[in-house]
């Protein structure tokens, strides 16, 4: 199983390219999408689109994994938000590609055992999980993978859930 892991966001769009090889976790990429803030919504949705729809290409993941939207206090950067998870959506949408989203706090539940863990221990975790030198950078990077390590360590029990008619 191929995950790719996507922490959304207009700026910074983060990514990671997991796979359980022999019961392991392995990072086969991870990144950051930057955006330049001088440019028009429309066209910095397009950079996040073409650069998602090449790591689709590239990886031939079987899931997409989106953190899903926080909404704090900024309604201009949740929209933001939005927007980037909408393209992200679409280009998996196009190439067949089901997506799976997840609130922060599974996230750092799945990774940490904590549903309230801070960045630095997420980072750390994610690391040990897969098997790095360090923890993965820069933060969006490393919360992208996490995002996949959640959906694949969750994927045996909602296809199983999914078989008895409990789920979906």
């Amino acid at each position: 199983m191929i995950v790719l892991g996507i922490d959304p966001g207009l700026a910074n769009t983060g990514y990671g390219v997991i796979a359980r090889r022999d019961g392991r976790l392995v990072a086969l990429d991870g990144g950051v999408v930057q955006t330049r803030a001088g440019l028009e919504v429309e066209r910095r949705l397009a950079d996040i689109y073409a650069a998602v729809d090449t790591l689709l290409a590239e990886h031939e993941p079987d899931g997409v994994a989106l953190e899903e939207l926080y909404f704090g206090q900024n309604v201009r950067t949740a929209f933001a938000v939005g927007q980037a998870r909408g393209v992200v959506m679409l280009a998996a949408g196009q190439r067949g590609v089901p997506c799976e989203s997840y609130t922060p706090q599974a996230v750092k539940g799945a990774v940490c055992g904590n549903g309230r863990a801070d960045k630095e221990q997420v980072a750390r975790m994610v690391g040990a999980l897969l098997g790095l030198e360090s923890p993965p950078r820069p933060d969006h990077a490393a919360d992208a993978l996490a995002v996949a390590i959640c959906h694949v360590n969750r994927a045996p029990l909602t296809r199983a859930l999914a078989g008895t008619g409990t789920v979906r």
